[in-house]
C-alpha cells in the first residue's frame, strides 16, 4: 500500500507531495515498464483515478501508451475496461465535479484529443474489434467511447468508419444485445454515427435496422414508453429524413403498416392516470413527425403518394383523425397531429374524400372540417394551433376541386341553413370579424377554395350578404372592396387584396364586377400614388398596383370608363410608369414574400410575422412581368389569357434580322479562311521558289568569283565531265542521308534495347563505329570530288582558251598545250572513274550495316520477349509461395485455437493446466520472431 500511496501522491519525504504531472508521468513509466501484467493493470486503473481530474496531462502523456496496452494486453479484459475507462474521460467534454478547474481547460479539448486518436484509423479498427468481445467490461466502455468520438469528431469518423470491412455491422449488432444499457447506449451511437451521412444510412437501413428498432418501440411501450423509445424514433427519423432509397424501403418492406398500432389511445386509461406524461408527449411528438417526414412535400411527388396510399389502406389516417377528435389532448400533440394529417391527406385524391367524411363526436355531429374552422376563426385558440388548422384546410383543397366546389356551395344561399353551421358562414364570420388575424386567416382560406378554379369563381359572384334591415344585400365582392376602403388593420387589408387578387385573375366577368363600382379603380389609383415610405404601406401599395395591373390584364372592355386604354393612360398620367414598376417589385424583395414562398408549411411562431400566403407568392410571381408588359404597352391581353404585341413581333423580327447577319457573317469568315489558308500556302512556295533562286545567284556569283565567265554548257568533252561529277555529288548526298537515316534507327534501337545489352555487349558498338568509319570515309571522298569538281572546272576554262587561240594563230606550243591539258583531262576523268566504284563499294558496305542492323533489333526483340516470360513465371511461383505461407498461417492460428479450446475443457473437467502470464507473453515473442523469419 505504501508503494501505490507513493504513485498516486503520497507522502514524499518531508512534506513534498508529486504534482499530479508527475504521477501521471511515474504511472505512465510503470505501464510502459513492467513486465507483470497485474503491474500494468494496476498503473491503469490509477491511470482512469486521474483521468477525470487530471484530463490534460493524461491524454498527453498516456494516449500512446493506452493505446499500445490496447494492442497488446487485449487478452485480459480488465485492463482492456479500465483502459478504456481511462480514454473517455479523456476524450468527454462534459463536466465532471472531480476536473481540476483552477487551470483553465480549452472547451475542446476533448475534442483535439479525439483528432489526435482518430488520426490513424488503425485506432478506430481497434476499437471496432472489440465490441466482438461479449464481456460486458469491454463491449460498453467501447460503445461509450466510440458514442464520445462521434460527439466530437462526426464528419471525420463517419468516413473512417465507412471504410472499415463490417463496421457498421458490428455497431448494429449491438441492438442485439441482450443486456439492455448496452443496447440503449447502441442506440445513441447509431444516432450520432447516421446523422447527415446519406451512405451510411442505407447500409444500417439495410442491416435490418427498421425491424429491430420497431421491435425495440414494441416491447418498451410504444408511445407510453421511455427515454428509449425517443432514442429509436430519432434514430428512425435520421435513417428516413431527406433519404428517398430508405423511405422507399420502408415503404416496401411494410414498416408504415407496423407504425399504425403506436397510434392507438387508451382513453380510459390516460384519464386514470390523470392526463399525458412529459414522456408520452415527447414520443408522440416523434411519432408524428415520423409519418411527416414520409409524406412531406419535399420529397420526390410518386414517392409522398405512395406513401399518402399507404397510410390510407392500413388505416394510418384513421388513427391520426381519431387523435384529432379526441378530447383530452394536450395542445401541442394535437396541432401536430393536424399538421400531420394535412400532409397526408394534401393532393391525394382518396385521402381527402376520406377526411371530408369524418365526424366530430359532437351533438349534433358536425364535419372535422367545420369544427376546425371553428378554432381557426376563434381568436382566444393558441396561435399555431389556428395555423395548422389553415393549412389543414389549404392540404384539404389542394388538387381537389370536389372539394373547393362543397365549401363555395356553403356560401350560395340556396345551401343556407339556419339549424347547422357550414364552413361558408364560419369563412364568412372570420372575414368580417374585428380580429385582423381572424380576417387574414378567412381570406387566405377563401382564396384557396376558388385558386386554379374559374368555375368557383364565378359561382363565388353570386354570394350576396345580408345587411341592416331595409337596405338591400351587397356582394361578397363589393363588401370586400368595401371593407377595403375603410383602412383597418395591416393584415386585414393584406388578405383582402390576397383574395381579390386571386379572384380576379384570369376571371373576365369578376374584373367586370370589380370595375362597375367606379370608387375601386380611383382608390387603387390613390394608394399607388401615394409617398408613404413605411414597410407595411410599401407592401398594400405593391399589391393595389397588383390588383389594377391584373384589371388590366383581363379587361373584356364592356366598361367604357375603365377599358384597356383608359387604365393604361391613367396609370402612366396619374403614377408614372417608373413609380408603378417601383411599387410592383418592392413585393418580390420584400423579406416576408421571400419567407413565404420558401414552404406551404405556415413556419410563424408570432401573429406579427404573418403577411404573405405561399399560393399567392406563386401567382404574383407569375404574373408580375405580364403586369408590367400591358402597363408598358409591350404586350396586351387576348381573351383575357394570354399576351402577345406589337413590340414583342418586332423584337422576333429583330431577332430574326440579327440571326441572318450573323449567319452572314460566319459565311464570310468560313471564306476569309479559306483564302488565308491559300495565301498562307501561297506564301510558303514563293518563299521556297525565292530560296532556290537565292542558291542558284549564290552559285553563279561562286563561278564567277572563280573563273571570271561562268562556265559554258556543252563546249567541250569537259561538260560531259562536270555533268558526271555533279551525279556523283548527288549519290554521295544521298548516301549521307541514308547513313544519318541508319544512325538514327540505330540509336532508337540502342535506347530500346537498354535493358539487353548484358546479353549483346558488343554487336551496337561495332555497328556504331563501322557507320562512323563509313560517314568519315564517305565525307573524305566529297571532299575529294569538290577538289576534283574545281580541277576540271578551271582546266575546261584553259582549254576553251587555248582553242580560241590555236583558232587565231597555230604553233607548235600550242598544241603541245593543248596536248598537255587534254592529258591532264583524262587523268581527271580516271580519277573520276575509281571514285565511282569506291562509291559503289561504300553502297555495298552500307547495305551489309543495313542487314547486320536488322539482326540485332531480331535478337533484341527475342531477349525481350524471353524475358517477358521468365518474368511471369517467377511472379506466378511467388504468389504460389504466398497462397502456401497463407494457409499455413490458417492452420497455426486454427491448431492455436483447438489448443486454448482443450485447456478450456481441461480446466473445467478440473485438470491443473499451466498458464503462466509471463511464459505466455514469451511465447508470444518467439510466436512472432518465427513468424518474421518465415516471412
Amino acid at each position: 500500500m505504501d508503494y501505490f500511496r507513493n504513485m498516486l501522491g503520497g507522502p514524499q519525504g518531508e512534506g513534498q507531495t508529486p504534482s499530479g504531472a508527475e504521477t501521471v508521468e511515474r504511472l505512465c513509466e510503470r505501464v510502459s515498464s513492467s513486465t507483470l501484467l497485474d503491474d500494468r493493470r494496476d498503473a491503469v486503473r490509477a491511470l482512469k483515478a486521474l483521468s477525470k481530474k487530471f484530463r490534460l496531462e493524461v491524454g498527453t502523456q498516456a494516449m500512446d501508451i493506452l493505446i499500445n496496452v490496447l494492442e497488446q494486453d487485449r487478452n485480459d479484459a480488465e485492463i482492456t475496461g479500465f483502459t478504456l475507462d481511462t480514454l473517455y474521460h479523456v476524450m468527454s467534454n462534459e463536466p465532471t465535479d472531480e476536473e481540476d478547474t483552477s487551470a483553465p481547460v480549452d472547451s475542446d479539448l476533448g475534442g483535439q484529443f479525439t483528432e489526435i486518436f482518430i488520426k490513424k484509423s488503425d485506432n478506430v479498427s481497434l476499437l471496432l474489434s472489440f465490441l466482438e468481445e461479449y464481456d460486458f467490461h469491454v463491449r460498453w466502455p467501447t460503445v461509450k467511447l466510440l458514442t464520445v468520438l462521434l460527439t466530437n469528431r462526426q464528419k471525420d469518423l463517419q468516413e473512417i468508419i465507412l471504410v472499415i470491412p463490417m463496421g457498421v455491422s458490428r455497431l448494429m449488432d449491438l441492438l442485439s444485445d441482450s443486456r439492455e444499457i448496452i443496447r440503449n447506449d447502441a442506440l445513441l451511437l447509431l444516432n450520432q454515427l447516421t446523422k447527415g451521412h446519406a451512405n451510411i444510412q442505407k447500409i444500417v437501413a439495410f442491416e435490418n435496422a427498421f425491424e429491430r428498432i420497431i421491435d425495440i418501440i414494441r416491447d418498451e411501450g410504444a408511445s407510453d414508453g421511455g427515454i428509449v423509445v425517443e432514442d429509436c424514433l430519432l434514430l428512425l427519423q435520421n435513417l428516413l429524413r431527406n433519404n428517398a432509397s430508405n423511405q422507399n424501403f420502408f415503404k416496401e418492406g411494410s414498416f408504415v403498416q407496423r407504425l399504425t398500432p403506436f397510434f392507438e389511445l387508451e382513453s380510459e386509461n390516460s384519464n386514470k392516470q390523470g392526463g399525458w406524461s412529459a414522456q408520452k408527449v415527447t414520443n408522440m411528438h416523434l411519432l408524428l413527425q415520423l409519418v411527416r417526414t414520409l409524406v412531406s412535400p419535399n420529397n420526390p411527388q410518386n414517392q409522398t403518394v405512395a406513401c399518402q396510399k399507404v397510410m390510407n389502406q392500413c388505416g394510418l389516417l384513421q388513427e391520426l383523425c381519431s387523435i384529432l377528435m379526441a378530447s383530452g389532448v394536450p395542445a401541442d400533440v394535437l396541432t401536430e397531429t393536424i399538421n400531420t394529417v394535412s400532409e397526408v391527406i394534401r393532393g391525394s385524391t382518396a385521402n381527402q374524400e376520406y377526411f371530408a367524411s369524418v365526424l366530430a363526436p359532437s351533438t349534433p355531429p358536425r364535419p372535422a372540417i367545420v369544427v376546425l374552422l371553428m378554432s381557426m376563426v376563434n381568436e382566444k385558440q393558441p396561435f399555431v394551433l389556428r395555423c395548422a388548422v389553415l393549412y389543414c384546410f389549404q392540404s384539404f383543397l389542394c388538387k381537389n376541386e370536389v372539394g373547393q366546389s362543397q365549401i363555395i356551395q356553403t356560401l350560395l344561399p340556396t345551401a343556407a341553413d339556419a339549424n347547422s353551421i357550414t364552413a361558408g358562414q364560419l369563412l364568412c364570420g372570420g372575414l368580417f370579424s374585428a380580429d385582423p388575424l381572424s380576417n387574414w386567416f378567412a381570406s387566405v382560406a377563401l382564396l384557396h377554395a376558388i385558386v386554379e378554379n374559374h368555375t368557383q369563381k364565378e359561382q363565388l359572384l353570386r354570394v350576396q350578404l345580408a345587411t341592416s334591415l331595409g337596405n338591400p344585400p351587397v356582394s361578397l365582392l363589393q363588401q370586400c372592396c368595401n371593407m377595403l376602403s375603410q383602412g383597418g388593420k395591416f393584415q386585414t387589408r393584406i388578405g383582402l387584396l390576397m383574395v381579390l387578387c386571386g379572384w380576379l385573375c384570369d376571371c373576365p366577368i369578376a374584373v367586370s364586377h370589380f370595375l362597375s363600382n367606379t370608387a375601386n379603380v380611383p382608390y387603387l389609383i390613390s394608394q399607388v400614388s401615394s409617398s408613404e415610405g413605411e414597410e407595411h404601406e410599401a407592401i398594400v401599395q405593391g399589391l393595389c398596383a397588383f390588383l389594377l395591373g391584373i384589371c388590366m390584364l383581363y379587361n373584356d372592355d364592356k366598361s367604357e370608363a375603365f377599358s384597356k386604354s383608359a387604365l393604361k393612360q391613367v396609370i402612366q398620367n396619374r403614377i408614372g410608369l417608373e413609380s408603378f414598376t417601383d411599387k410592383l417589385t418592392q413585393v418580390a424583395q420584400n423579406e416576408n414574400y421571400t419567407r413565404a414562398a420558401k414552404k406551404p408549411h405556415l413556419y410563424y411562431k408570432h401573429p406579427n410575422e404573418i403577411v404573405f400566403d405561399y399560393s399567392f407568392t406563386r401567382l404574383f410571381k407569375s404574373l408580375e412581368n405580364e403586369v408590367l408588359k400591358a402597363v408598358s404597352g409591350s404586350g396586351g391581353a387576348i381573351n383575357g389569357r394570354t399576351l402577345l404585341g406589337g413590340d414583342e413581333d418586332q423584337y422576333k423580327a429583330l431577332l430574326r434580322e440579327q440571326e441572318e447577319v450573323l449567319s452572314g457573317l460566319r459565311q464570310q469568315l468560313e471564306e476569309m479562311q479559306g483564302q488565308n489558308s491559300a495565301s498562307e500556302r501561297r506564301v510558303a512556295e514563293l518563299t521556297d521558289q525565292v530560296q532556290q533562286l537565292r542558291d542558284q545567284n549564290a552559285l553563279l556569283k561562286a563561278h564567277k568569283g572563280s573563273q571570271g565567265t561562268p562556265p559554258p554548257v556543252a563546249a567541250s568533252p569537259s561538260g560531259a565531265s562536270a555533268e558526271e561529277v555533279e551525279s556523283l555529288q548527288r549519290e554521295v548526298d544521298s548516301l549521307r542521308s541514308q547513313l544519318t537515316e541508319k544512325d538514327a534507327q540505330l540509336q532508337a534501337s540502342a535506347a530500346g534495347g537498354d535493358e539487353d545489352k548484358e546479353n549483346n555487349p558488343d554487336g551496337g558498338a561495332v555497328l556504331q563505329a563501322s557507320l562512323a568509319r563509313l560517314q568519315g570515309e564517305v565525307a573524305s571522298r566529297d571532299q575529294e570530288i569538290s577538289g576534283l569538281k574545281a580541277e576540271v572546272t578551271r582546266l575546261t576554262t584553259e582549254l576553251q582558251q587555248k582553242s580560241t587561240q590555236s583558232a587565231e594563230a597555230s604553233s607548235p606550243e600550242s598544241d603541245a598545250a593543248t596536248a598537255e591539258l587534254q592529258s591532264r583531262l583524262q587523268a581527271s576523268e580516271s580519277q573520276v572513274a575509281a571514285l565511282t566504284e569506291e562509291r559503289n563499294s561504300l553502297q555495298e558496305r552500307v547495305k551489309k550495316s543495313n542487314e547486320e542492323n536488322l539482326k540485332l533489333a531480331s535478337n533484341v526483340r527475342t531477349l525481350e520477349e524471353e524475358k517477358q516470360n521468365a518474368g511471369g513465371d517467377l511472379r506466378e511461383e511467388m504468389e504460389t509461395l504466398k497462397k502456401e505461407q497463407d494457409d499455413l498461417l490458417v492452420l497455426l492460428a486454427d491448431q492455436d485455437a483447438k489448443i486454448d479450446k482443450y485447456k478450456t475443457k481441461l480446466k473445467e473437467l478440473g485438470q491443473e493446466v499451466e498458464d503462466d502470464d509471463d511464459d505466455d507473453d514469451l511465447d508470444d515473442d518467439d510466436d512472432d520472431d518465427d513468424e518474421g523469419d518465415a516471412d
